[in-house]
């Protein structure tokens, strides 16, 4: 693993275009300024991956990861940052100066990360072996030839081949310096009952398995003397789950985006000989059935599917499986089944490639047309078989989560069978009733079952939990104030579920995230403070600090980088003023060689001046701007990272925000000596609704038993705790001094 300066890995960031590299995962559809698409990271139907080039920013609203470019690939392939910057290099042609690892630096490197360079070592070895060894070229090359398969599309899906002896790789591999148990696994090596380690692959063809970046994380083994296997397969791991894989996506998915389509098909044969016939966008699920996982890595490239599958009564069943659950994932679904005693290896040896791609475009129909087709075969006067029929392809219909898609479906049905479209409508809204409820979600069960809501009203965590002092289990008060601060103060946040403050706080700390070293003139008669500074003067002259442990984990995290700004802050203002001097003699030696009087020469510098002093405002802060920003969207704690990323993201351009004087729109860092009072007064207030929500309990209690002095002592701070909670009400967006 090679280590990068510093120089090196800024050239990487800044030729990273978050559009192109998410592209490579997501089918980006334009909206406005930004693009959309359907998260890479979870399954969903409905796009909410947001990709903004301006910020050269990705961020998904449903599960809150993305970030840079670096951290975007840091998350979806689990890599190091390191790797992520290689990854990064290597697609934008930036040359890096490589070194050995050093043995702690090999120690330190994490399970998965040592999975992967296995893999890949072991997909070069194998595919060497395949040209470079006799009993490579005597048999699995002669294989390879014999099923008609090219060198051009060996070397495309790195084929190889696995010596038959029982430790050849194992003996490479330890001559190299590998970790043996790294490729135990991985399931490239087994131990065998007597204690002695083998090679699990040998004398077979190799098909690695490679996701969707390109890196190896499984490999399929054909055997080619008879073996009772006739495949075997690497193992699941914490690299490789079989489920999630779709052989073939890393070649497919860029026609799978020029074409807006992906085949899908059943072995690893089927998908190389569709290539060589010109069907690039060509996928397996090899072997298995369909998942949700799978089809939600084909809707990454693509809404619209066409499943082939060999014409026996097998590859029948297997594509009747697969259409409703691709009809679930609003994927568009079409059916192409071959001749009987076909399958698509088969039937592109024996047709050119312009035949092959002609046969599949006139061919595959539409899935109803297809599942009435199949269906009503040999259904001919029976009428039981004709409503099992027509129920699977209602089944189908109620799948599809589009209305408009649905109605139209409902007509053709109705149209194909002759029934009455209402009859058939009617089936499709049972169905849907019946599907509903198969899937119900259980997450207000579980919330329901760890929170509490007393009669009162006020959520409360379960019995047990606790969340200020040891006897009352309420927040500890503020010694300034008498009010109630959040939990933490005590010295221990509360759970992120169970954290009473989670609006009021998310929306102080946005600030701090996206504008935390601006400095900002908060009151006219002060010196500018940044918002950090302001937001930390304010909290502790209340008392208060973030009771949600991650927010708190940020704010510290952001002042302790107080110092390390100050210094890129002079840094980069010397570089700003360098920049204006040249664009000013550039300014001027234009005005001299464009000539005019004296006046007018002279009305020009003065605009062009006024423009520079906006202009290196402007500079100064968004370099403030985007070091915070920097700072935790690539930070090392995967936590702060995805909070960051949700905090900087917006789901909409920013709405301009009108000003009180002339109506004149302004950007949210215009408004931040407005907007950030505004919050930490929305924080106090609900501090306060709790409070008064606590005092107005104690009371009826006091009542209840009578005791007329506490009855006195809690009404009277109820009483000045009304007072406070009106006061910020009144005032809300400007600064509150509680009463001492």
């Amino acid at each position: 693993m090679p280590v990068i300066d510093r120089e090196t890995q800024q050239r990487i960031k800044d030729a990273a275009n978050i559009v192109e590299v998410a592209g490579d995962y997501v089918k980006l559809t334009r909206r406005g300024a930004n693009y959309m698409g359907l998260c890479p990271f979870h399954n969903e139907r409905t796009p909410s991956f947001s990709v903004s080039p301006r910020r050269n920013f990705c961020h998904c609203f449903s599960c809150k990861k993305g970030g840079s470019p670096v951290n975007f690939l840091m998350e979806k392939e689990g890599v190091s940052y390191t790797e992520a910057l290689l990854i990064l290099a290597k697609k934008y042609g930036i040359h890096v100066e490589q070194r050995e690892l050093s043995d702690e630096e090999r120690r330190r490197m994490s399970e998965r990360e040592a999975m992967l360079v296995a893999n890949e070592w072991a997909m070069n070895y194998f595919h060497d072996n395949l040209y470079n060894t006799e009993e490579g070229r005597d048999i699995g090359l002669a294989y390879l030839y014999g099923r008609g398969i090219t060198d051009e599309a060996i070397r495309q899906f790195r084929l190889g081949y696995a010596i038959d002896r029982g430790d050849a790789l194992l003996s490479r591999a330890r001559s190299e310096g590998h970790d043996i148990e790294v490729f135990k696994k991985i399931g490239l090596v087994g131990t065998s009952q007597q204690g002695r380690d083998y090679d699990r692959f040998r004398g077979r063809v190799i098909f690695p398995v490679r996701n969707a970046s390109g890196k190896p994380v499984a490999f399929g083994g054909r055997a080619l003397k008879g073996e009772a296997a006739k495949y075997i397969n690497s193992p699941e791991s914490t690299l490789y789950v079989k489920s999630n894989e779709l052989y073939g996506i890393f070649e497919a998915k860029a026609d799978a985006i020029k074409f807006d389509r992906i085949y899908l098909m059943e072995g690893y044969l089927d998908v190389i000989s569709s290539w060589q016939a010109g069907l690039h966008n060509s996928v397996a699920s090899s072997g298995t059935a369909l998942t949700e996982s799978q089809i939600n890595l084909i809707h990454r490239f693509t809404d619209n599917v066409t499943l082939i599958y060999d014409g026996d009564s097998a590859g029948i069943k297997a594509s009747l499986r697969g259409i409703d659950m691709l009809l679930s994932q609003k994927l568009h679904v079409k059916v192409l089944l071959l001749p009987e005693g076909e399958d698509p290896d088969s039937f592109a040896k024996k047709h050119t490639p312009e035949e092959f791609i002609n046969y599949i475009n006139s061919h595959q129909t539409d899935f109803i047309h297809y599942k009435l087709s199949v269906l009503l075969k040999d259904a001919a006067g029976n009428p039981q078989q004709i409503s099992e029929a027509v129920r699977s392809v209602v089944t189908s219909i109620a799948s599809i989560p589009d209305e408009i898609e649905r109605i139209s479906y409902i007509k053709e049905c109705a149209r194909m069978v002759d029934i009455d479209e209402k009859v058939i409508a009617r089936q499709v809204a049972q169905t849907m009733l019946t599907l509903s409820q198969m899937t119900r979600p259980t997450y207000r069960q579980d919330f329901n079952s760890s929170v509490t809501i007393p009669k009162d009203g006020r959520q409360e965590p379960p019995s047990g939990t606790q969340t200020g002092g040891p006897e009352t289990n309420t927040a500890p008060q503020s010694p300034q104030t008498g009010q109630e601060a959040p939990a933490g103060q005590a010295g221990q946040a509360e759970s992120p579920q169970l954290s009473r403050y989670m609006r009021q706080e998310e929306q102080i700390l946005k600030y701090c995230v996206r504008y935390g070293f601006l400095p900002v003139p908060f009151y006219e008669d002060e010196d500018p403070l940044s918002v950090l500074d302001f937001v930390d003067a304010e909290m502790q002259a209340d008392n208060i600090l973030f009771s949600h442990a991650p927010f708190l984990k940020i704010f510290e995290y952001l002042k302790d980088k107080a110092p390390e700004f100050a210094e890129a802050a002079e840094r980069n203002a010397a570089e700003v003023e360098r920049r204006l001097l040249e664009e000013r003699e550039q300014f001027r030696e234009g005005l001299r060689n464009r000539g005019g009087s004296l006046a007018k020469i002279r009305n020009e510098e003065e605009k062009f001046l006024a423009t520079e002093t906006l202009r290196r405002q402007d500079l100064l802060n968004q370099f403030a701007i985007s070091f915070s920003i920097d700072l935790l969207i690539n930070h090392e704690d995967r936590e702060m990272r995805e909070i960051a990323n949700s905090l900087v993201a917006e789901r909409h351009t920013l709405s301009a925000i009108y000003s009180n004087a002339g109506g004149e729109t302004l950007a949210e860092e215009d408004k931040l000596a407005e907007l950030v009072p505004r919050a930490l007064s929305e924080l106090r207030a609900e501090i306060l609704n709790r409070k008064v929500q606590e005092l107005q309990a104690q009371v009826v209690k006091a009542i209840e038993n009578d005791d007329r002095e506490l009855q006195q002592q809690l009404m009277a701070r109820l009483a000045k705790t009304l007072s406070m909670r009106s006061e910020i009400a009144e005032n809300l967006g400007e600064r509150i001094i509680s009463p001492r």
